[in-house]
């Protein structure tokens, strides 16, 4: 029976999308203007940029706002957020793309790496 039960967890774990299985939901909140991030790179307030606690540098993140509906991918090249209840800063022209300034509820998902 235990067989049984573990097949058909990972047949429904092989039908659900990799970045749906892993999706992670909070608050995300834009950048104030700064001149350089924590990876190095020169930080410019139009790029499709975000700062996250955990995943590399140049990981490939779809930030999706659910109020509306619209969706960016960006890339990881900062550290942060350093606020509680926040999973991730973006850029002003990634927040601007999702049609929200301050705070927004976003689910993220990982979509690829360097």
């Amino acid at each position: 029976m235990q067989a049984l039960r573990a097949g058909l967890i990972a047949v429904a774990a092989a039908a659900m999308p990799f970045a749906a299985a892993h999706a992670q939901t909070g608050i995300a909140s834009h950048y104030s203007d700064l001149s350089q991030t924590a990876s190095g790179r020169s930080y410019s307030s139009g790029a499709m940029v975000a700062a996250h606690r955990s995943h590399p540098f140049g990981t490939k993140l779809r930030v999706r706002n659910l109020r509306n509906g619209r969706s960016v991918i960006v890339t990881v090249v900062d550290r942060g957020p350093f606020v509680k209840g926040r999973i991730i800063d973006l850029s002003k022209g990634a927040a601007s793309a999702l049609g929200f300034s301050g705070l927004q509820r976003v689910e993220v998902a990982v979509v690829g790496g360097k």
